[in-house]
């Protein structure tokens, strides 16, 4: 955890968020502006900045992120419609927050291309 980053305080529970799933190593909540009906930041509990800080030891965590996306479209019953995720990186990316997060965006057509 670093002291300034606004997702770790999410998983320690220093700052609320709306939970939708935890566990050891993924945290999942609603996004405080979402883009579409279904939109939800899935985090490593990890501090890990972004893709481009990724260690080969850290390649399981993405396939965590993308494991909990999927069971979680399907809870919120956008799996069979369909339904989008997105990795910011970067400036140009869009990353906002320097902590790696997933976006599942859902619940409406996705135009293309994005931004």
């Amino acid at each position: 955890m670093t002291d300034e980053c606004i997702f770790c305080k999410i998983v320690s529970g220093d700052i609320p968020a709306k939970i939708v799933h935890r566990d050891d190593q993924v945290v999942a909540f609603e996004d405080i502006k979402p883009a579409a009906p279904v939109h939800l930041l899935i985090i490593p509990t990890r501090h890990i900045s972004g893709v481009r800080d990724l260690a080969d030891a850290d390649l399981p965590i993405v396939g965590q992120l993308v494991a909990a996306a999927t069971r979680l479209a399907k809870e919120k019953g956008i799996h069979d419609q369909g339904f989008r995720l997105n990795i910011n990186t970067g400036p140009y990316g869009g990353q906002t927050v320097y902590h790696l997060h997933l976006h599942l965006l859902g619940g409406r057509f996705m135009t293309w291309p994005p931004g």
